[in-house]
């Protein structure tokens, strides 16, 4: 080295000098300010009740929602463990259908507790030894309650492996019955409980902050789950965020709204709505229809000429209401735009030289009727010899199948990231509070029959 430097000095260099090398420093992540405001948030979150608890998550996932893709799973991937506000975070990627980068916190929050089942097998299957299923066996939701029942016990009798005892307890379908019904379970010493049914039902329970046997729920009820229990739930509102997600991966910001009177349809307009909405899209208008639609074409035409105009079209009607509707979109200009509806556009078809009127239009389904699911008979075939599987039963039907695999596989959903279960009405994940988020399955009508949809759809 020193007649290297010697000859470099003769040259009249004086590069020979030896450098100082420091060391590497970590580069500091900068926090996206609208994940620090919502992590500010979600440290008080827990201590909140009420109303104040309310409103506060809903500021959080305002916050959250606001973010593009890209930011979103690259904030999640920088948050430490233990803040809750990953699991905030955890639940918005799942509804975008985005992989979370490290499963849920669960210190804190919602755990599955296996009990003393027996080991797992390899593909994650633990059941349960006992099993309780608490529905509306009797009372005005016994008609509801047996789709769900004949589903459950398909999955339960198409299982080879080891199956838990399974005891049905009816809550005659009302708040009181459920409490009832669960301390009778508990008592005979069920070590896990399915149900109930009712949302006024799931409400009673959930109230209890001491549940000694925890349970999967199958509604939601007016808080989240407690600790240690979960809740399945073919909500309204879901199909409303499905819809909002399907147009926004398609860059759909403004949107015409097309809603009926039940309860129901309000309740996805109004989830819709909210979630566009926080999302940077908009409803450009809301035209709601009757029972029996009247001409609505002036409405429709008068959505178009608002300023930016109209760039999909969101529906929450039956079908019937669907199909009188079809004629009058196209002769207001909207025809070939977008058009998105609600799982209740299927309500009132069967007839495909009616339902040609609804070609185009995706909505929501199950897995089970549009594409099959390994170890459950196909739809139609179970639906010819099953009056509880098929036509608006069909749906609840699934809905009890998954529910039993829910209560074999939710210790494998809990503890991987991106751990999911293929059920009869979608693919089934678990986010960070307990509830379980469902990816439907996308579908169309094409020449009056349902068919998969296409990706680009």
């Amino acid at each position: 080295m020193a007649w290297l430097c010697a000859g470099m000095m003769t040259l009249g260099l004086s590069a020979c000098v030896p450098t100082q090398t420091k060391p590497n420093k970590p580069v500091a992540h900068r926090v996206n300010p609208a994940i620090a405001q919502a992590s500010a948030l979600a440290k008080n979150h827990e201590t909140l009740s009420g109303q104040a608890k309310t409103d506060a998550a809903h500021e959080i996932e305002r916050l959250i929602a606001g973010l593009d893709n890209a930011t979103l799973s690259a904030e999640a991937a920088m948050i430490g463990s233990g803040d809750p506000v990953y699991n905030f975070i955890g639940r918005e990627l799942l509804r975008r259908g985005l992989p979370l980068p490290r499963p849920f916190d669960r210190e804190g929050n919602w755990r599955f507790n296996a009990g003393d089942r027996a080991p797992a097998d390899r593909d994650g299957y633990r059941p349960p030894r006992k099993l309780a299923v608490l529905l509306p066996l009797t009372g005005s939701m016994a008609t509801a309650a047996s789709p769900v029942r004949d589903g459950l016990l398909a999955g339960y009798y198409g299982e080879h492996r080891q199956r838990p005892e399974m005891v049905f307890y009816d809550t005659t379908g009302t708040p009181a019955g459920a409490v009832a019904a669960y301390q009778k379970a508990a008592a005979e010493g069920a070590d896990y409980v399915l149900g109930p049914l009712g949302r006024d039902e799931v409400g009673a329970l959930f109230k209890d902050t001491s549940l000694t046997v925890p349970l999967l729920a199958l509604n939601r009820g007016p808080v989240a789950p407690p600790n240690g229990n979960a809740s399945f739930a073919l909500a309204p509102e879901d199909d409303g965020i499905a819809a909002a997600e399907y147009l926004l991966s398609r860059k759909v910001r403004r949107v015409l709204v097309l809603v009926g009177g039940d309860d129901g349809m309000r309740r996805s307009v109004a989830a819709f709505r909210e979630h566009l909405g926080s999302r940077g899209g908009s409803v450009v208008d809301t035209v709601v229809v009757a029972e029996k639609p009247a001409d609505s074409t002036a409405a429709l035409q008068a959505a178009m000429q608002k300023e930016g105009g109209v760039d999909a079209v969101f529906i929450a009607l039956k079908g019937a209401q669907a199909r009188a509707l079809a004629p009058q979109l196209a002769a207001a200009g909207l025809g070939a735009k977008p058009r998105v509806a609600t799982a209740q556009l299927l309500s009132g078809t069967g007839k495909p030289e009616q339902d040609k009127a609804l070609d185009g239009i995706a909505f929501p389904a199950e897995t089970w009727s549009v594409q099959g699911i390994h170890g459950l008979p196909s739809a139609e075939a179970t639906g010819k010899g099953l009056n509880t599987a098929r036509g608006p039963a069909a749906k609840l039907f699934a809905f009890g199948y998954d529910a039993w695999l829910l209560t074999g596989y939710l210790e494998r959903l809990a503890s991987d990231a991106n751990g999911k279960v293929d059920g009869a009405t979608g693919a089934l994940r678990i986010d960070g509070f307990g509830n379980i988020v469902r990816s439907p399955a996308w579908s169309t009508f094409s020449d009056g029959q349902v068919v998969v949809a296409r990706s680009g759809d």
